[in-house]
């Protein structure tokens, strides 16, 4: 009973925004599982409205039963009310996006974003989008503040590069963690998106867990090298008026498994 609840669980984290429809024998050779389990597994979840068959392509896609518990987890939350206008002030006060990601077990999910207020801006990621933990500052950032046994355990999965600047390297991708979490700060340009810079601080829970990340992005050009430190004064107001809103609230973890600090 636990294993086949184990790989219908499975099977739903083959749906993704790069591949958000799948059919059956396609979906069983890439699980490497028995056609007749993948479809039994298919029709129980499209049965539950957690899954629907496209009549077109006979393809299965993501059904809105599992958009109505995300609006639900949302609202129980209550980040968009107490998180979002602090967000929206830095992004004004600054003239960039700004995104709060958070660490679900080794990736990061965007879970909400103040866009900048300016015609050209970074608009890249959109809210419940998965990214790797070692592309970009926004997940840098939190993979820094990771026990070494998770940090290996993301490596070990393998790195593919987001664009030519994502570090591949392992041994140079410890040594930027390492110098990130020195720093206190993550700071990027053109690793997950070509001539774009991300500045991200962590963001920690009462346990001193990390468990999100504070990110302002927008076009390289805009950020020089001497404008850093200010605008990195600014996100550290915000970034400790967000942790205190979650402490208040008592969220410990909005995705999904928390890490604490080794």
């Amino acid at each position: 009973m636990l294993k086949t609840l184990d790989n219908a669980l499975e099977l739903l984290e083959y749906f993704t925004r790069e591949t958000p429809s799948w059919g059956v024998r396609e979906l069983a050779k890439e699980m490497d599982m028995s056609h007749s389990i993948v479809h039994r597994i298919l029709t129980t979840f499209e049965s539950r409205g957690f899954l629907i068959q496209n009549d077109e392509t006979k393809k299965y896609e993501l059904g809105t039963k599992l958009w109505e518990y995300g609006s639900i987890i949302r609202d129980n939350l209550r980040i968009s009310d107490v998180i979002l206008p602090v967000m929206h002030t830095l992004s004004e006060e600054t003239g960039e996006s700004v995104f709060l990601t958070w660490l679900d077990d080794h990736e990061g999910i965007c879970v909400e974003i103040a866009e900048s207020p300016q015609r050209i801006k970074y608009a890249m990621s959109s809210v419940g989008d998965r990214t790797p933990l070692y592309a970009g500052a926004s997940n840098k950032v939190i993979m820094a503040y990771l026990p070494k046994a998770a940090q290996e355990a993301i490596i070990d999965k393998g790195l593919k590069p987001k664009t030519g600047k994502t570090v591949i390297d392992p041994e140079k991708l410890m040594e930027d963690l390492a110098a990130i979490r020195k720093a206190g700060w993550a700071y990027s340009v053109g690793e997950y998106s070509d001539a774009t810079f991300g500045i991200a601080l962590p963001i920690f829970n009462k346990q001193r867990e990390i468990v999100a990340s504070l990110t302002l992005a927008g076009p390289e050009y805009r950020m020089p090298e001497a404008k850093v430190s200010e605008v990195l004064d600014m996100m550290r107001r915000k970034r400790d008026e967000i942790e205190a809103c979650l402490h208040k609230l008592s969220i410990s973890s909005v995705a999904g498994r928390r890490h604490p600090i080794s």
